[in-house]
């Protein structure tokens, strides 16, 4: 089993990520690069959930 400091490392990581693609996608959005930002926002939601569920997770775990 992954250890509380091991998933807080990888929330931290997946959170550095969708900043970048957010970044990304905002770019994409602002030279009107419609289909990229799409795809790139769309990927931005998905890594948010996943920090979620990460967070909620490792929160879990360290009430046991």
């Amino acid at each position: 089993m992954a250890s509380h400091a091991e998933l807080s490392s990888l929330a931290s990581a997946l959170d550095e990520l969708t900043r970048r693609v957010t970044a990304h996608a905002e770019a994409a959005h602002a030279v009107k690069d419609e289909e990229a930002a799409r795809e790139l926002f769309a990927i931005e939601r998905s890594l948010s959930g996943a920090t979620r569920r990460l967070t909620r997770l490792t929160t879990a775990l360290s009430r046991r």
